[in-house]
């Protein structure tokens, strides 16, 4: 009984863990929605062709770092052979090339949603949320530092 309930409770701390880390995902993704947007000027309809477009782009950028993270994570370098390495390189770059295809492919459609100054400016302004989302982090780290004893 005791076994089963350590078990539970186990299980229940995990799910609000991974639940805990979706919601703080999407009010990120939130955030950096509102923020391209007023930062863009974004009208309405160049909102509503350019989103699904950029939504897209955003997941396939996922799925792609996902891929890459795993395979780096059971990446052995110590017990790798050259040929392998040489593998493990041109993997590598092959996915380098795919995410720069990838961008390739997100600019020549965002030209049919949105103008082209406003996509180099869409560039600055991702640096700019991320830039100042590593500074919040920073802040709240700092912040939580000088209150933990």
């Amino acid at each position: 009984m005791k076994k089963t309930f350590i078990t539970l409770l186990f299980i229940t701390l995990t799910f609000c863990a991974f639940g805990q880390k979706r919601v703080r995902h999407e009010r990120i993704k939130t955030l950096k929605i509102a923020f391209i947007t007023e930062k863009l000027q974004l009208s309405q309809i160049e909102a509503q062709k350019f989103w699904p477009i950029y939504n897209a782009f955003e997941k396939e950028m996922e799925m792609h770092k996902l891929s890459a993270r795993e395979k780096r994570h059971n990446l052995n370098i110590e017990t790798l052979t050259e040929s392998q390495a040489k593998k493990t390189l041109s993997d590598f770059l092959a996915f380098e090339k795919e995410l720069q295809e990838l961008k390739v492919d997100l600019v020549e459609s965002l030209l049919t949603a949105i103008p082209a100054k406003k996509i180099i400016l869409l560039k600055l302004v991702e640096e700019q949320f991320n830039k100042h989302m590593l500074e919040e982090f920073r802040k709240r780290r700092d912040k939580f530092r000088k209150n933990t004893p």
